[in-house]
């Protein structure tokens, strides 16, 4: 992104961002993320919606391997042999993130917008998500999206955390 560039999140994002809210208070939970890659996007857009006050706590931005650890208690271990783009990483970010939270619902992401892959060789694109609910099984979805401009990877990526995140605070598990 150029420096003079001012990232711009799509109002169809913003006016999803409204129906995600509702589904997390109509569904009787709080939400907190746990972001990597999206720096803390999802919660910022998330922030915006009517209602938002009521249900979302908040978000940790966890951009480096050491802050997952220290912040969330992401295994050391796991970062070293696995690195931070990977099903794991994403599962105890949101089991960390619910842990220090009073939110009952917990949304994780982690991985690669690019320009370039990263330190670990992961490919521009890849990327990790995690919803977890109190008592429930985390769900976690892997998406590939491909080498594409940084911020429309970002795009793709809000867009899609808001479909898991609606979908794990609809269901009944």
């Amino acid at each position: 992104m150029p420096a003079d560039s001012i990232l711009t999140i799509s109002p169809a994002l913003c006016d999803r961002a409204g129906e995600v809210i509702k589904a997390v208070k109509d569904s009787g939970h709080s939400i907190i993320t746990a972001e990597s890659c999206t720096a803390g996007m999802v919660a910022a857009v998330l922030s915006r919606a009517d209602g938002a006050g009521e249900v979302l706590h908040g978000g940790f931005v966890t951009y480096t391997k050491d802050h997952k650890r220290a912040a969330l208690g992401v295994s050391a271990d796991l970062l070293r042999d696995k690195g931070a783009v990977n099903e794991e990483v994403v599962r105890q970010l949101a089991q960390g993130a619910l842990r220090r939270s009073p939110a009952s619902l917990s949304f994780a992401v982690s991985g690669v917008l690019g320009p370039e892959k990263d330190e670990d060789g992961n490919p521009v694109g890849l990327v990790y998500f995690c919803c977890l609910k109190s008592g429930a099984e985390p769900v976690t979805v892997r998406e590939d999206f491909g080498k594409q401009d940084p911020e429309r990877l970002l795009q793709l990526t809000i867009g899609r955390a808001f479909d898991l995140i609606e979908s794990c605070a609809k269901s009944q598990v």
